[in-house]
């Protein structure tokens, strides 16, 4: 067998050990989330409400806010060492990019959260996408080049990999 074929071979193990489980995982994490968020949410709304009401009205365009929050919830969670939103990490996740399974930049962060957002309000089919993609990849994931692996085989893996 010659190395081309080897490295391919050994390719394809590394991305069947690194996204294996992680569907249910993500679901998991997404429902996990939604409660973060909705807690959050909901204490957002408050602060709100009081300085609404403390302004006499005038603090209205502040509910605006609320809108963001999911965006800016799933982009700093990538920003965070643990490279995932909470519910992620809570079940052994981490989202990192796809070449070099190194943390996303701010930038490639911001257009995943931004598209991930995109793709919950168009539909969860868009989500179905990750059951037939190679790693079980989603439409946000793809054109963000991230993915979604779990952290315990990443971490196995980075620790056993060749220094180069």
């Amino acid at each position: 067998m010659n190395t081309q074929n080897l490295n391919a071979v050994s390719l394809l193990w590394l991305q069947d050990r690194l996204t294996q489980g992680v569907m249910l995982r993500r679901v998991l994490a997404w429902v996990l989330d939604a409660f973060i968020l909705g807690g959050i949410g909901f204490l957002v709304w408050m602060f709100c409400f009081t300085f609404t009401v403390a302004t006499f009205g005038f603090g209205t365009p502040i509910f605006g806010v609320i809108a963001f929050l999911p965006l800016l919830y799933a982009w700093l969670c990538l920003l965070t060492p643990m490279q995932a939103s909470f519910g992620q990490a809570l079940f052994g996740l981490k989202v990192v990019r796809n070449d070099t399974l190194t943390q996303a930049d701010a930038v490639q962060a911001f257009v995943y959260a931004l598209l991930y957002c995109v793709t919950m309000a168009a539909g969860l089919i868009w989500v179905a996408v990750a059951l037939v993609t190679t790693r079980h990849r989603t439409i946000h994931d793809m054109l963000s080049g991230l993915v979604v692996v779990r952290a315990q085989a990443l971490e196995s893996y980075l620790t056993q990999a060749p220094q180069a």
